[in-house]
């Protein structure tokens, strides 16, 4: 190592200390700090190092160099005191601290003031850490519950007037039996005589006639009603019946005779047959009945005389609405296939709806029906009165879901109630506001019902597995309803689907949703003999002179419906969600409050610092990699680099020493941590001696170059 040259410098006399400038202007050039040594102190040997500022200068002051050109002013430079556009922390812990110290989050202070004391720091460290997981864990609650999405019912009780709902009534006969009775012929004798084979019933006078005519019948009907054995019971539960046999039987089973009633269905090839079976032997006969009873049906649906309306006035004899008569502009008729001819008042087709203002039963429907049962079909309508069923003005009437019979003989007094349910779609509930999102086709000409799309549903099943449209069901366009004589097999794959239907084999129950609004009337009956005792006679009179009723029939043949509202206050159901983004929020504020008693802001501090830990990450995994890959100081490129780096960003050991006086200095450009004033260039004139000190009066102050 090159030593430096050594001058003994009388006590209190000035010295200077030569350090390397790295300023472009300055190259090759020295500079010196003066410097006061104290008596007796000897110059020992430094290594240049940082340039430290002269005593007594003051920041913006200019000097110019005696003797030569004024040096240019340097810019001023920032101090580590002054705060930059973007600044960041050199260190974890430096951070930690900063945040400690300055955030409003409570308790973050304690993990510094008392560091200290490590017991104290243990302590609160695990503390806050325990409070933070408390929190999150709330937080996560808390969200669990704001995306199950939850929802309230608020029930809210209204008094308005009220529109009057739609009321059908039908006849419980489809036709008269003397319009159809040349179609049934047929099968009422066959009905006849499979009467007498299985029970030796004798359902006519003219039954033997009909009998020996039977070789006359053009062809046999196809799926004949059997008598079907039941299989045997194991052995031991034979042997338990037979030892309690002589015992009496309190309830016999209606299969007691060990046989059913029932008729096979093939499929296409007869590959696959079946018996459908019934214990009942009446319910045999008329499901027998009725099904044969739809295939002649389906041939007679494009006549005009079997959908001949029935004059209203042979039905409902009187009609009154609010104490005013009915007109035929209030009601709407149509057919039904089970049910006959069907009338709905207060139709949404009507010219103008009815109001209910007043409740009680003087203000609502009025009817007084018929319900001779001469004209019967005697095997298929096996129950007499009316069949009423009330529902909205856009819905249509499933007579066979929501509807009830009416008693002849009787009064009828239906209250009614209205409410009506508002549901939420989308991730709150499963519910449509059209039914355009589901994926069954509304055939019927209405406004979509959870009811319309089920049956819509099965009549789509019906047609893609059986080929034909069931009769009971609305139809699309150019598709037939179902006959034996053109489409054999249709039986087995009707009652097939029922199977599926009943189990939900079909799917049509989870396709069809419930509507989101839905209006529903809650009714309540009363019942009452009417006419009287002591009317009945004048009122039969009445009846049979006006409307051509048969006294004969008198309670037997006459009915009377009266509808109206119980009350006017109506109860509206609505949903609306349990927890709201805002309800969200609230809570959220109000854990962090409780834990941290902070505030919003407080959430930004933490942000910040989750920031600022991987901008640290980040720069500390950077300076790894060009500390790694980038050896500063190889080379002429490297000299470069090093002048072109800022020195606050590089190691201590990365700083460059002049190691001889041949070699030249690096040009770095200026930077912040290497800049100096400009030296006193007048202070380097020979220094007096003290006296007695010996030496050549012409030696310099500074110090010879190495």
């Amino acid at each position: 190592m090159e030593r430096r040259k050594q001058r003994m410098v009388p006590a209190g006399a000035p010295t200077f200390t030569e350090t390397p400038s790295f300023f472009p202007q300055d190259l090759g050039a020295r500079r010196c700090t003066c410097q006061g040594s104290m008596k007796g102190d000897k110059l020992k040997e430094q290594d240049p190092g940082p340039p430290q500022p002269i005593q007594g200068l003051v920041k913006g002051d200019k000097r110019e160099e005696q003797g030569l050109d004024p040096e240019p002013a340097v810019p001023p430079q920032p101090t580590e005191e002054e705060e930059a556009l973007i600044e960041f922390h050199r260190s974890y812990r430096e951070l930690f601290q900063f945040f400690c110290n300055n955030t409003t989050i409570h308790g973050a202070i304690r993990l510094v003031c008392s560091k200290h004391n490590r017991m104290k720091t243990a302590f609160w460290a695990v503390l806050w850490l325990c409070t933070f997981g408390m929190m999150y864990w709330q937080f996560a609650l808390l969200f669990e519950e704001y995306f199950s999405y939850p929802v309230s019912l608020n029930i809210n009780l209204n008094s308005d007037k009220l529109v009057f709902p739609a009321v059908t009534i039908c006849t419980l006969n489809p036709y008269r039996y003397a319009e159809i009775k040349g179609d049934l012929e047929e099968l009422d004798r066959i009905t006849e005589q499979t009467l007498f084979d299985l029970y030796k019933y004798n359902s006519s006078n003219t039954l033997l006639t009909r009998v020996r005519g039977r070789r006359d019948l053009r062809e046999p009907l196809p799926y004949p009603l059997q008598r079907l054995p039941v299989p045997d019971p194991p052995h031991k539960a034979h042997e338990t019946r037979s030892s309690a046999s002589s015992m009496r039987d309190n309830n016999p089973q209606v299969d007691r005779k060990d046989w059913r009633i029932g008729f096979q269905l093939c499929n296409q090839n007869k590959s696959d047959c079946f018996y459908q079976t019934y214990s009942s032997g009446v319910d045999a006969v008329r499901e027998w009945y009725r099904f044969h009873y739809i295939n002649i049906l389906s041939r007679l649906s494009g006549t005009s005389l079997s959908l001949e309306e029935e004059a209203l006035g042979n039905f409902i004899f009187t009609c009154r609405f609010n104490q005013a008569p009915c007109n035929q502009a209030n009601y709407s008729h149509f057919h039904h296939p089970m049910y006959g001819n069907c009338y709905t008042f207060n139709n949404k087709n009507n010219s103008y709806l009815w109001m209910s203002s007043m409740p009680g039963v003087n203000n609502g429907l009025s009817l007084t029906l018929r319900t001779e049962q001469i004209d019967y079909i005697p095997l298929l309508s096996t129950v007499t009165g009316a069949r009423v069923m009330v529902h909205g003005q856009d819905e249509p009437a499933f007579m066979d879901d929501g509807g009830f019979n009416l008693r002849p003989g009787v009064e009828t007094s239906i209250s009614m109630r209205k409410e009506a349910l508002d549901r939420l779609g989308g991730n709150y509930g499963d519910c449509t506001e059209n039914g355009s999102d589901v994926p069954v086709k509304n055939l019927h000409p209405s406004k979509y019902t959870q009811q319309v799309c089920i049956h819509s549903c099965f009549q789509e099943k019906m047609i893609e597995k059986c080929g034909c449209a069931c009769i009971l069901y609305p139809k699309p366009k150019d598709v037939e309803f179902c006959d034996y004589r053109k489409h054999s097999s249709w039986g087995y794959c009707y009652y097939k689907l029922q199977g599926a239907f009943s189990l939900d084999s079909l799917g049509c129950f989870s396709k069809c949703r419930k509507p989101c609004s839905v209006t529903n009337y809650k009714l309540s009956a009363g019942y009452s003999r009417w006419p009287s005792v002591t009317s009945q006679e004048w009122i039969f009179q009445m009846l049979s002179r006006q409307n051509n009723y048969t006294i004969n029939n008198k309670r037997n043949g006459v009915a009377k419906l009266n509808i109206f509202f119980k009350e006017l206050n109506y109860k509206t159901n609505s949903e609306s969600p349990s927890v709201t983004m805002v309800t969200l929020l609230s809570n959220l504020g109000s854990q962090w409050s409780l834990w941290f008693g902070s505030s919003v802001l407080s959430v930004v501090e933490m942000a910040e610092l989750i920031f600022d830990l991987l901008v640290i990450t980040f720069l500390m995994l950077l300076r790894r990699f060009r500390s790694r890959y980038w050896s500063p100081g190889r080379g002429a490129r490297g000299t470069r680099e090093v002048a072109s780096t800022p020195a606050s960003s590089l190691p201590s050991h990365f700083y460059p020493r002049p190691t001889s006086p041949s070699l030249p200095l690096p040009d770095p450009a200026p930077s912040l941590a290497l800049t100096a004033p400009p030296p006193a260039y007048a202070t380097l004139g020979p220094c007096p001696l003290p006296l007695g000190s010996s030496g050549p009066s012409s030696s310099a102050c500074a110090l010879g170059e190495p």
